[in-house]
């Protein structure tokens, strides 16, 4: 049996879900789904990893090790390292893997990548204490992230693809009637892949936000050289060393997929994605490094960068609700999510809750007291915020009170029982004129919240889709009861290409966003110039090339 026979049900509901759009998840999320033992192995085999040369990855022809990683729950070095290489050394494997890989039959490439993610989920509970130690989620959350819901997504971009790949006939015979007398062609099409590509990975969710670009070059029969962030490389070193035994093991170059590993000091991601052999470029960082890389000639170039993300309040049923559902959004993962929530537009008379106003200085304080109540409970608050990945990130937050702003609740430590050595710091809200736009127009990355007193919802509004328009937006999170309200919000951030979620409450926020239904990043303002996953994100990977001849 072939692999593609072997994983054919897999595929075939996979492509069934991203017509369909429903709740679908191949790779459950809870824990328990992979066995009482599978939590203690996983960190068994975390552990083994510390201190040591990490040996799983092809290292021929490496001119050295290197890594500098630090757990920022423990503020200790991981101790590992992993082979380096010269550039040329990376190009050369990757183009002899692709002038293989390309002939390779959508089928079959199908096949052997649903098997890399079985395998890859082989190791959830090993990656998601990688993932927890460098990027400073909690474990739930990498467990999550960087596990199940990121083979999600790349199962998206596989199937994705190939129902791009199988959308027209390889061959057909053509004919066209002349009168007396017809014309018949042979034609046959041919789905060209694009070369070698480069993902650039980040520092916060080095798996999620790679692999659909990964998986997406691969279906396509590209090669890919997998750049990541040089203190979180554990993660993707794990699953860039699963496809390429995956591949080994079937029979092809487990080079098509290899991992360049740099240093702040000597950084590969500029010389890489200058390279002409450098074909498609996958990108996710900030806004100075990805316009860059949108400005790169004969590449195509997928980006998702900074965005500032809006709340707007208008009205709701219950307050308590919507605002602890606010306080969860902006403490998550302190703020370091793309989708965070960091703008809140609030009109100066208030706002209308159960047809009742309460005042906007109920409102922020409502929130404070919210925000407060979840950092400084002894069960939630350390959970909830994680760590924090940067150093940066703490100055950021430490400065946000000197911009000019009201300090309406500081940032203050957090202990962590678990981890006493966590760096953690708590969300900061502010309080800034909307004249200030400077202030609150760029996202400040990380535990800080902008409350902005506004003249009314129309108010916020505007200046939610001019942020949006001229600075990007990723997420965009609107509370009200007024239907024509809902759709004048719904119209005008459409308008800005920014998604809207109504009305949150309970156990589902603005950050998350789900594989094989939501669309993560328009691709329509300066947020990033790319989707996960739709058609765009696939056929820019290979072009159709068609080939007749007299039959």
């Amino acid at each position: 049996m072939s692999l593609f026979e072997k994983h054919k049900d897999i595929l075939d509901g996979a492509v069934k879900a991203i017509h369909a759009r429903t709740f679908y998840a191949q790779y459950p999320e809870h824990p328990k789904a992979y066995g009482e033992d599978a939590g203690a192995n996983g960190m068994e085999a975390y552990k083994t990893l510390l201190g040591k040369h990490y040996d799983e990855l092809e290292s021929a022809g490496s001119n050295g090790q290197i890594g500098d990683e630090t757990s920022p729950y423990l503020n200790e070095p991981l101790g590992i390292t992993y082979p380096s290489f010269e550039i040329k050394t990376l190009i050369d494997n990757s183009n002899a893997a692709y002038n293989a890989w390309r002939k390779v039959d959508a089928e079959e490439r199908v096949g052997i990548l649903v098997e890399s993610l079985e395998n890859i989920k082989e190791r959830f509970f090993e990656i998601g204490y990688a993932t927890m130690h460098t990027t400073g989620q909690s474990f739930m959350m990498s467990f999550q992230a960087s596990g199940p819901h990121a083979n999600d997504r790349a199962l998206e971009a596989i199937s994705m693809g190939y129902d791009e790949l199988t959308r027209f006939p390889k061959n057909v015979t053509w004919e066209k009637p002349m009168g007396k007398i017809s014309v018949t062609l042979q034609k046959s099409w041919y789905a060209i892949p694009r070369g070698i590509g480069l993902v650039i990975g980040c520092s916060t969710f080095p798996i999620w936000n790679s692999v659909p670009g990964i998986f997406a070059d691969l279906v396509t029969g590209n090669s890919v050289i997998v750049k990541p962030h040089p203190k979180v490389i554990l993660p993707i070193a794990i699953v860039v060393a699963e496809i390429q035994k995956t591949f080994k093991a079937n029979g092809q170059d487990p080079n098509t997929i290899q991992l360049a590993v740099d240093t702040a000091d000597k950084p590969l991601a500029k010389e890489l994605a200058e390279h002409a052999d450098v074909k498609l470029i996958d990108y996710t960082g900030n806004q100075e490094f990805g316009d860059y890389l949108e400005t790169l000639k004969d590449k195509v170039v997928f980006t998702e960068k900074t965005g500032v993300n809006s709340v707007i309040l208008d009205s709701m049923d219950d307050l308590d609700a919507a605002f602890q559902n606010l306080a969860f959004s902006v403490s998550l993962y302190s703020g370091q999510m793309c989708t965070a929530p960091q703008n809140f537009f609030i009109p100066q008379s208030g706002i209308t809750v159960g047809g009742e106003n309460v005042s906007y200085d109920d409102v922020v304080q409502k929130l404070k007291e919210n925000v407060t109540g979840l950092v400084n409970h002894p069960k939630m608050g350390a959970g909830t915020l994680g760590a924090i990945q940067n150093e940066n990130t703490v100055t950021r937050v430490n400065e946000a009170s000197k911009l000019g702003v009201n300090v309406i609740l500081n940032t203050n430590g957090v202990e962590n029982e678990e981890f006493p050595n966590a760096r953690v710091c708590s969300p900061i809200i502010l309080e800034v004129d909307a004249s200030k736009k400077d202030i609150y127009e760029k996202e400040m990355f990380g535990p800080i919240v902008m409350i902005i007193k506004t003249k009314d919802t129309n108010d916020s509004i505007a200046i939610a889709k001019e942020m949006a328009q001229k600075h990007g937006a990723i997420s965009c999170a609107a509370y009200t009861t007024d239907k024509g309200v809902k759709q004048k919000i719904g119209e005008e951030m459409a308008l800005a290409y920014t998604p809207v979620s109504f009305n949150l409450v309970g156990p589902i926020w603005v950050n998350q966003n789900a594989a094989f239904s939501d669309f993560h990043v328009t691709g329509g303002n300066p947020a990033g110039n790319a989707s996960f996953t739709n058609p765009e994100f696939i056929v820019k990977r290979f072009v159709w090339v068609g080939h007749r001849e007299i039959a």
